[in-house]
C-alpha cells in the first residue's frame, strides 16, 4: 500500500530530446499536456516505488505522449495506454497490479458544524448578506 504525500519525485523531462524548431532555431518545448501528464506521474503515490529504469521507461513514453498531442499521432495512444498501465494509471490497472493507494479523504467526514448548532437555511443566509 502506498499513501499519497504530494512529494515531487523523479527527474524533470529532459531538454533537447525533441530537437530544434526549424522556424525559430530554438529547442522544441514539451507539449503542455505532456508536462501535465509527467507532473501527475511525479506526484503520484505510485512514484514512491519507481526506480531509475522506471523513470527511463516513462521518459520514452513521454516522447510518445508528446508526439500524440503535438503532432496528432493518435495511433500512439494505445501504446501510451499500455505503458501507463504498467505503472497503475487507472483503478483497474492498480487492482491488476495489486497496488493499493490509500485514500485518506475516503474516510467518513465529520460534519463541519454540529447538528442542531447555529445553522440557518440558505434563503435566510442570502437575505442577511444582501440586506
Amino acid at each position: 500500500m502506498v499513501v499519497p504525500d504530494d512529494e515531487l519525485r523523479g527527474p524533470e523531462l529532459p531538454e533537447g530530446v525533441l530537437g530544434v524548431n526549424t522556424k525559430t532555431g530554438e529547442l522544441t518545448e514539451w507539449h503542455p499536456m505532456t508536462l501535465l501528464w509527467w507532473n501527475e506521474w511525479r506526484t503520484s503515490p505510485q512514484a514512491q516505488t519507481f526506480t531509475g529504469t522506471d523513470w527511463s521507461f516513462l521518459v520514452d513514453t513521454a516522447l510518445m505522449h508528446h508526439a500524440m498531442w503535438e503532432k496528432g499521432q493518435w495511433t500512439l495512444a494505445a501504446e501510451v495506454r499500455l505503458r501507463a498501465a504498467k505503472f497503475g494509471a487507472t483503478p483497474e490497472d492498480r487492482a491488476r497490479l495489486k497496488l493499493k493507494v490509500d485514500n485518506p479523504t475516503a474516510a467518513p467526514q465529520r460534519p463541519a458544524q454540529a447538528p442542531g448548532g447555529n445553522v440557518t437555511d440558505i434563503t435566510s443566509r442570502k437575505a442577511r448578506l444582501t440586506g
